[in-house]
Formats: C-alpha cells, structure tokens, sequence
C-alpha cells in the first residue's frame, strides 16, 4: 500500500545549514536539540536518562504567529533560536499541529512560492492573547541547568572554529584539526563512561 503523503511535505526537506548545522548551529546527535535524543539513546542523555525538553508546540506556534504569519520550517527554527537552541520541535510536532489548528479554525495557510504561509485568523489571535505571557521557549530556557548552558555554548563555539578551518585552513591545518576533533570525541565519550564518584574524584584532584 503506498503511504500517505503528509500534508506539508513540500515543506519539510533538510534546512540549508551549513556544515556541522551551520554557524551556531548543532548537527543531529550534537547539542542540546529539542525534541532530539541526547547522549546514548532518543530521549536520554548519559547515565541519568533525562528525557529531552518539550514544551508547548501549540501554545508556541500561536505565539510566533501572532507576530507575523510564517511558514513552518521558519517557526521551527525561531523556537530554536529563541529557546538558546534546547528546544527545536521536529517538523512531525509542528506541522500536525498546524493542520489541527487549521481544522479547529485558528489558522489559515496560503500558498506563497509552492510553500504555505501561516497565519492567524481572527479567533486564532484571541486564543494566542489569552495565553500565558511568558512564551514556551522561555519557559524552557528558565529550566536549564548552567553548566548545561556553559557545555552548550562551548559546542556552538567549537562548531564556529570548525567551519573557519574548512573554509580557510590549508589541507594541513584541516588534517590537523581532524585530528584534534577526533581525539576530542574520543575523550567526550571516555568522560561519559567514567563512574561519576570516579570523575568527581579526578576533577578535585586536578584542582589540588
């Protein structure tokens, strides 16, 4: 039996970053992504299991929408950026949220260039006034632990020197850092398998 086509398949082809996501951006399986697994499995991350953050898609797209009509793959990537990149819905939550507020009314798509452009029709706008005035993404950011925040922008950094030496280091230089990233994710993983009484131990150590 052939498979039903989403309703917005059009849409939802790869994001034009560039490599390693992009400036600033991290590639699947890197990073805090919302909605993405971390760590050793979807959902968990390292040895305490803690399920990735997912706010309120809902709530949220009748936010953004309220400041402007947009397509869907832009609400995706405003909920990242907004969110400090720990919250990226996947476009398998948002655009079935789109169609359900669609049939429920409070949304209406046009096509602009083969793509669909969302906006907010009148009950739309007063179902996002009478919202929390603290948007989703927000909410999630307030969340997050520090040194989270600190491991993340660390990533970004990280990935931002990566794409400078591909785009102007020597074939030299571009080995060298092969090198040095490779030895990096060899010592990320053997940090994760270290028994965390063992790792405290080590830190305090060191610091002596």
């Amino acid at each position: 039996m052939r498979r039903q086509r989403h309703p917005f398949a059009h849409e939802r082809g790869r994001t034009p970053f560039g490599p390693f996501g992009g400036f600033g951006e991290f590639p699947p399986g890197f990073g805090p992504g919302g909605g993405r697994g971390r760590g050793h499995g979807p959902g968990r991350r390292g040895h305490g299991g803690r399920r990735s953050r997912r706010g309120d898609v809902r709530a949220a797209i009748l936010a953004l929408l309220a400041e402007q009509p947009r397509h869907g793959y832009e609400i995706i990537r405003e909920i990242g950026e907004r969110s400090g990149g720990f919250w990226r819905p996947s476009p398998g939550s948002v655009y079935p949220t789109l169609q359900l507020l669609a049939d429920e009314g409070l949304v209406i798509s046009k096509d602009e260039h083969g793509k669909k452009l969302f906006e907010l029709t009148d009950a739309g706008r007063t179902a996002a006034e009478e919202q929390d005035s603290t948007p989703p993404w927000e909410q999630i950011a307030q969340d997050v632990d520090p040194t989270e925040v600190g491991l993340a922008k660390a990533g970004k950094n990280l990935a931002a020197a990566v794409v400078q030496i591909m785009r102007a280091g020597t074939e030299s230089q571009q080995a060298r850092a092969a090198e040095v990233l490779n030895d990096a994710r060899r010592s990320l993983y053997g940090i994760l398998g270290e028994d965390e009484d063992e790792s405290s131990a080590s830190g305090e150590a060191a610091a002596e």
